[in-house]
Formats: C-alpha cells, sequence, structure tokens
C-alpha cells in the first residue's frame, strides 16, 4: 500500500512477544488544537510496553479501556521520545516547528507521533536525543 503522507511505523496487532512487533506504513498523524506533530529522533520502550504487549492481566486492561489489538486498530509502542517538532496545532503557544523536545508521547515507535504540547518540554543542548529519550518527563 503507498500512502501519500507515509509514516513508517511498529505496531502490534496480537499480544506475544517481540515477534509481534511489525513494521507497517500508516498516515502520518495530524494534531489536534492543543497537539504537536514530532519527528521522532529516539524513542525508548518502558515495561508499561513490554506488559500491554503482552497481553496485560485482564482486570488492567478492563481498568483503563484497552482494547486488544487488531489489525485494524494496533497496540502503538513507546512512550518516551526525543524530536523535532514538525506541525503545531493552532493553540500551541510554549514551541514553534523545529524546537527540539522531549517528553511523553504515545506510539513513540514511529517516524512521526502525535503527543499534547503539556506532555513535552524542551531538550536541553547538553543532552542527546537517545538519553533525552531515555528519560521521563511528565
Amino acid at each position: 500500500m503507498l500512502l501519500e503522507n507515509a509514516n513508517e511505523s511498529r505496531p502490534y496487532t496480537r499480544y506475544g512477544l517481540s515477534d509481534v512487533v511489525q513494521i507497517m506504513d500508516v498516515e502520518k498523524p495530524v494534531p489536534k488544537d492543543n497537539e504537536v506533530v514530532i519527528k521522532v529522533r529516539a524513542a525508548s520502550l518502558n515495561p508499561a510496553d513490554w506488559r500491554l504487549m503482552g497481553g496485560a492481566q485482564y482486570v488492567f486492561r478492563v481498568l483503563f479501556r484497552l482494547r486488544k489489538p487488531t489489525p485494524a486498530e494496533p497496540g502503538r509502542l513507546g512512550h518516551d521520545v526525543a524530536g523535532q517538532f514538525e506541525v503545531v496545532g493552532r493553540n500551541v503557544t510554549r514551541f514553534k516547528p523545529g524546537d527540539p523536545v522531549f517528553g511523553a508521547c504515545p506510539g513513540a515507535l514511529a517516524e512521526y507521533a502525535c503527543a499534547s504540547e503539556s506532555a513535552l518540554i524542551g531538550k536541553p543542548e547538553k543532552l542527546t536525543s537517545g538519553e533525552a529519550a531515555s528519560v521521563r518527563a511528565d
């Protein structure tokens, strides 16, 4: 499938170990008014990613209203991210395109990811993207 606004992502469509992760082209995200699209430079996985991918306990899935991943609605890995703003929503005031940032971003294991402005902070120049993506900023 050829997508005009392709975004290479690493979702999973069923529960399991690392072999369920796929590389897929998905549409590039479009930000809501208070969101930004980040060109991902680095992303890290944490224990929550592995628990969700493995089909976390039923009670946990019900409590957080998590649905079983399917090809139509795959699970998205990655939460901690570092990158640059690509596109900003119209209510975003703290950042502009090109600004380096890091913070929390669901589905960060992709070329581009969408996050709330409030979940991100400016990346210090002394940190590499890899270092920033491994630090919890929320």
